[in-house]
């Protein structure tokens, strides 16, 4: 029998039982709980350490997660190696004056005590507030909003983008900013976590810059399942990360460092063999699922893991979250910024790989929406650039640029499918880049022709302070890409405010974050017009 049957029937059972795998409700029959189950157990510490969290809204619910942890730093989160009950509420006012669901879910050590609810049964385009209980201790409240129904007209969208979240480079500060900022729902492009500890005592350097150590990881680069937990709980520590979480619900995707730096399908940095390589990658797949307020659609088959899905908000906008790290081919070796060869043209190397890019290609094709997202971890944008230190100029080949044949498939197809409402937002490059996406090799009538528009979002704190607008890099990217409107090196996110013919973005920083309360600030407010693709000022 294989491992994924095994699994199907597991979960089939469980089901029948009524019970779960990560902490679905419970059908309250005491048969079929876990023999090792304890019912009543004593935690003499507060359990929720690592905050509460909703994610993958539905018209009638969401996901709503915690993880049982009165010890967060120490192994297994402090918790017995056997599983406990956590009760869940979910009320239409802060106060739960009356709930609207409720009910017992198993909390398994095999998942780390993490608990999933796929609440469900709730009204469409509502605000909800959940909380959790075990063992006399009550949990912060969330607040969580279900989608409107598919067809419903909808004026106004209100979302954030951000990640990158490097724990020794900097304080969380902008998450806090995001906790205050009346969105809808917050995309995490990636990079939740940073597998690697840097090195030095008090600096970190960077570009030549050098910067104050805000915090330190607590232990070495993570390789097994316990060391991701700890990783995970170090951060998810975090006042102002859980601030956020506890805000709206989170749309989430992994890109490289939940896993290790630059890793493609089955190959690492190292070169390591693929089939070893794989059992790190489920260890970390099964953290990062651990962690986040995910569906059982997503839960980890050892290293493999379901994460693009689709969203429809009302009529107004359709939303594609994309898996840019799982099915791609290896990365072709060469400097930071290298030249475009035939290599990077070949149509065997994917993105995306098939499955998804039809999957993308049809949900795209099919959508009526007013605009259409596509959210995804890497710059789309083919950008020259060229590093200060060692003179090398041309495109990272770790981005969509690496992939010039999805990348031209990408941008052919908007173009046929859905012109002039398409707007990507992605992360990764530690930078704000806002710009137009045009095809690498326009010639003739296509030549610079505006296909879509992309906000590529800065990142949380990795990259330290940064140097702010007036850099070389900057300097050098405006200088030579016509189809870049904007770039700033400080940290922050963007906010997204769609309405039904235009897209605003704000390209919000923050001033310092290697110290704690950093000022936040609008760098630049930029639009796209339904129609026109195109990043102008607003």
């Amino acid at each position: 029998m294989s491992r994924l049957l095994d699994r199907r029937r597991l979960i089939s059972w469980m089901a029948r039982s009524g019970l779960a795998v990560g902490g679905l409700p419970l059908a309250g029959i005491a048969g079929a709980w876990p023999r090792n189950i304890d019912p009543h157990p004593k935690l003499a510490d507060y359990p929720f350490t690592l905050g509460v969290a909703s994610g993958d809204p539905a018209v009638d619910g969401f996901v709503i997660w915690t993880r049982i942890a009165p010890r967060p730093n120490d192994p297994h989160g402090g918790m017995a190696p056997a599983p406990v009950l956590v009760q869940w509420e979910v009320s239409e006012t802060e106060n739960f004056a009356a709930l609207v669901a409720d009910g017992t879910a198993l909390a398994s050590p095999e998942l780390g005590h993490s608990v999933h609810i796929e609440v469900g049964g709730l009204r469409p385009d509502r605000p909800y507030f959940y909380r959790f209980r075990i063992a006399g201790h009550v949990s912060a409240t969330g607040r969580s909003r279900s989608l409107p129904l598919p067809h419903a007209r909808l004026d106004r969208l209100r979302f954030a983008v951000a990640g990158c979240q490097h724990y020794e480079h900097g304080f969380y500060t902008a998450w806090r900013h995001i906790a205050a900022e009346p969105v809808d729902f917050i995309f995490h492009y990636g990079d939740y976590i940073y597998e690697t500890n840097e090195k030095g005592d008090d600096t970190i350097t960077l570009q030549g810059n050098s910067y104050p150590r805000a915090r330190r990881h607590n232990a070495p680069e993570p390789i097994s399942l316990d060391d991701y937990r700890r990783r995970y709980a170090l951060g998810k520590q975090d006042a102002d990360l859980q601030a956020a979480h506890a805000a709206a619900p989170f749309w989430v995707s992994f890109d490289d460092h939940e896993v290790d730096n630059d890793w493609a399908d089955a190959m690492d940095q190292d070169g390591t063999p693929p089939e070893v390589f794989l059992y790190r990658r489920a260890a970390a797949f099964q953290a990062y699922y651990e962690h986040m307020p995910l569906r059982r659609r997503s839960m980890p088959d050892g290293p493999r893991m379901a994460m693009h899905r689709a969203v429809r908000y009302g009529d107004l906008m359709n939303g594609f979250v994309l898996d840019t790290r799982q099915h791609r081919s290896d990365q072709i070796p060469g400097p930071y910024y290298a030249p475009i060869t035939p290599e990077v043209a070949d149509p065997r190397r994917t993105m995306l790989g098939a499955e998804q890019e039809a999957w993308l290609f049809n949900g795209l094709a099919r959508s009526d929406t007013r605009w259409n997202l596509i959210a995804q971890q890497v710059m789309l944008m083919h950008l020259s650039l060229s590093d200060k230190f060692t003179g090398t100029q041309g495109y990272n080949l770790d981005r969509w640029s690496g992939y010039l044949h999805s990348r031209r498939r990408l941008l052919n197809h908007i173009e046929r499918a859905c012109p002039g409402n398409v707007v990507t937002v992605s992360g990764d490059a530690h930078l704000h880049y806002a710009g137009d996406l045009v095809q690498d090799q326009g010639s003739g009538r296509n030549a610079g022709k505006v296909i879509a528009s992309e906000f590529l979002a800065t990142s949380i704190s990795s990259g330290a302070d940064g140097q702010g607008d007036d850099t070389f890099h900057s300097r050098h990217a405006l200088a030579n890409n016509a189809a870049l409107k904007a770039v700033c090196d400080r940290r922050g996110y963007v906010l997204c405010d769609v309405r039904r013919d235009v897209w605003h973005a704000d390209l919000k920083i923050v001033d310092q974050v290697s110290r704690p309360d950093g000022a936040l600030s609008t760098y630049r407010r930029l639009a796209v017009e339904r129609g026109h693709p195109g990043v102008v000022p607003a």
